[in-house]
Order: structure tokens, then C-alpha cells, then sequence
């Protein structure tokens, strides 16, 4: 039984899918641990790291075996050489990936999204949406202390007062409950918005003021949002104008995974913003919370710096890596069974996280939109 940890090819991505010191925690349930070449250096893990933790670092470590790991999914090419049967384990966005999936189909393989896994609460140790959120909103609030170019927190001195800064965030999942977080630890006064009623009690829970908008609430399912209407969406973004203007900083983190993010602030919203103020925009890569962020650069919109995310876990490596693989080893434990020859890779479809993360399996396609997006497509 032997697991495989492949090194990420994505541009820009420094995450490794296991890192040495989980390492035992797979060869106490009797798994081989097999990791390519170089796989941990971007997170700083050298490979003698591994080999030293029980690892074996080998050229083609998927070759022979039955689970291959990795942040982002593996190339084509590589899919194509394993042999049917093989599982892996990844983020697979299945929306912009059906050439992919099509082929982990085609090749028999087993494949498991780990933003499919669900919000339940056997599962969150599994939830790797949640952890990388966690990174990415620390990330965001470290950002817009660093581009603004003034305190955070309240100073008295002798010379006089220096007043805090005033942070406003929108969305209040993970990462937006971290930013809240990490700008009152930094001093600034924070108010913070989120379309779900339950989220005003978690924004005062950490110290901040909770922006409330004459507007009905949107729940949805499995702790996200519903789609707005854009009648509905204007009229928010109406309400958070005068929030936005006198905001010395605004962090937004509202993002739905598969769908694109919600346009919450037009430049028109930037544009009243005072001299030297920041925007931090962590959904920038789908789309963008905010009209004119770019992933990946900072823009100026009016007086103020747009700073759009794009990978943002990976520009912390170290805790994104450490965290994501637990999520990793903790779904390999649930699929590892015992057999009378011993430990054996023996996920359970009728589990509820288990099949509910599964994409491909079989020679089928599992999950209901993909396969419905691949029929559609004739691919």
C-alpha cells in the first residue's frame, strides 16, 4: 500500500501536498510513502527531510502506487501513465478542468476533489477549503497593513495621538473571520458585512462592529451565501458607500467555490476613498469582489491601491502545506481499511464524504454537475 506525493507544476505554487512531519502518521497505518524529487522545497522541506521521517524520494513515485497526492491536479501526462485503478487526491476545479476529468475517466482512475469534501462536522478535519481560508485570510490582513502606509493600531505618545486605523471587511466565512481577526490583533478598528444573518454574532465575537443593511438575508447551503439578484445587489452596494469612503482600508473575501465571485464594490465605491487608502481583494481570481482588481498586481482606482490575490495559501507555504496535508492524511485514514492480509486502500462509496468527494471512479464519472457539464459538452 503505498502513497505517492507528486511536486506541484503550477506556476507560482510553493504548497506541498505532505509534509515530513505527517509523514508517520501514513506509515503508522501501514501506508509506503513515496515523494518526487524536490516536492517539499518551495515549502522549505529539503527531501532528506522525508527520507529521514520514512519517506522514499523517487523520480516516478505514483509508479506502482495506489493513492498519488498533490495540491493542484496533476498534469495530463502523468494521469495518462497510471494505471486504472490508481486514486489521487487534489483540488480539482472541476468547472475549468473537464478535458481533465475526461481523462481520469478514460484512464480508470479514481480521482477525489478536496473541495468537494462536505461541511459536515465529521468532515472538518478533512476541509481543506477551510484551512487554506484560514492561511489566505491572515494573508489578506498582513497585506493591507503592509501597503497602507500608516499605523494600525491606536498610539498615545508624548507628541500626540496617532488615531487606529479603520478596516472594513466584506464576507465573513473563514477568511474573512481571520482577517477580522488579525486587523484587531494589529489595533485597527474593524467593521465587517455578510449577506448571512448568522454571521453578525461571529463578526462581534471577534471584536468588531457588525455592518447591518436594511436587506433580507441570503443562507444558503452548507454554510455559504445564496446568489443575489442584481436588484438586491445594488441596493447593497448603496448601503456600503458610505462605509467604503471613510475605510482606510477594505479587505473583500466573498467567493463561492465553482461560481464567480460576487461583484460587491464598482470603481465608482473605490473612487470615494481618502488618499493612501488599500483594497485588498482576495477573490480576484474569480472574477473579483472588487470592479478593476487584477490577480496578481496592485492597481491604483482613484486614490487608492487595488491589491487582487491570485494563489494567495501559497505565499505563505510553510502553515498552507502543514495544514492542508492533516486534510490529506485525515482522508487517507478514513479510507484506509484492514483486510486479512493487512492494511489495505479501501475507500467506503457509500460514506457521504467519501462519495461526495469523489469525481471520477470506474470508469465513471461520479459527480452529478461535472458529469452533466462533460454530457453537455459531448466530450
Amino acid at each position: 500500500m503505498r502513497v505517492a506525493v507528486a511536486r506541484e507544476t503550477r506556476e507560482g505554487e510553493t504548497r506541498v501536498a505532505l509534509v515530513p512531519e505527517l509523514v508517520g502518521k501514513l506509515t503508522g497505518l501501514g501506508w509506503d510513502v513515496a515523494v518526487e524529487p524536490g516536492a517539499g522545497r518551495a515549502a522549505l522541506h529539503a527531501d532528506e527531510e522525508y527520507t529521514q521521517a520514512g519517506a522514499l524520494v523517487l523520480d516516478e513515485p505514483w509508479a506502482g502506487a495506489d493513492v498519488v497526492v498533490s495540491v493542484n491536479p496533476l498534469d495530463a501526462g502523468v494521469v495518462r501513465r497510471l494505471p486504472a485503478g490508481t486514486a489521487t487526491v487534489s483540488f480539482l476545479p472541476t468547472a475549468s478542468s473537464l478535458e481533465l476529468v475526461a481523462d481520469l475517466r478514460d484512464c480508470g482512475v479514481t480521482s477525489f476533489a478536496m473541495e468537494l469534501v462536505p461541511r459536515i462536522s465529521r468532515a472538518q478535519s478533512m476541509d481543506a477549503l477551510s484551512s487554506q481560508s484560514l492561511v489566505s485570510g491572515y494573508r489578506c490582513a498582513v497585506v493591507a497593513a503592509g501597503l497602507l502606509r500608516r499605523f494600525f493600531p491606536l498610539n498615545m505618545t508624548a507628541a500626540g495621538t496617532v488615531p487606529p486605523a479603520q478596516v472594513v471587511v466584506l464576507g465573513a466565512g473563514v477568511a474573512g473571520l481571520q482577517a477580522i481577526a488579525t486587523a484587531r490583533r494589529l489595533g485597527a478598528v474593524v467593521k465587517a458585512y455578510d449577506v448571512r444573518a448568522a454571521a453578525a454574532e461571529e463578526i462581534r465575537s471577534m471584536g468588531a462592529t457588525a455592518i447591518e443593511l436594511d436587506l433580507e438575508t441570503l443562507e444558503g447551503s452548507g454554510g455559504y451565501a445564496r446568489e443575489m439578484t442584481e436588484d438586491r445587489a445594488l441596493r447593497q452596494r448603496e448601503m456600503l458607500t458610505p462605509y467604503i469612503a471613510a475605510a482606510d482600508a477594505l479587505i473583500t473575501t466573498a467567493a463561492v467555490p465553482g461560481r464567480r465571485a460576487p461583484l460587491l464594490v464598482t470603481t465608482d465605491m473605490v473612487e470615494q476613498m481618502g488618499p493612501g487608502s488599500v483594497v485588498v481583494d482576495l477573490a480576484a481570481e474569480s472574477g473579483g469582489n472588487v470592479e478593476g482588481a487584477q490577480p496578481g498586481q496592485v492597481v491604483r482606482i482613484g486614490r487608492a491601491q487595488v491589491w487582487g490575490g491570485a494563489n494567495v495559501p501559497a505565499q505563505m507555504p510553510g502553515p498552507a502545506s502543514r495544514l492542508y496535508a492533516q486534510n490529506v492524511v485525515s482522508l487517507l485514514t478514513l479510507m484506509t481499511g484492514s483486510t486479512d492480509a493487512g492494511p489495505a486502500f479501501a475507500p467506503d462509496f457509500d460514506d457521504e464524504i467519501v462519495a461526495g468527494s469523489c469525481v471520477t471512479h470506474d470508469g465513471e464519472v461520479r459527480h452529478g454537475p461535472t458529469r452533466d457539464a462533460l454530457q453537455g459538452g459531448a466530450t
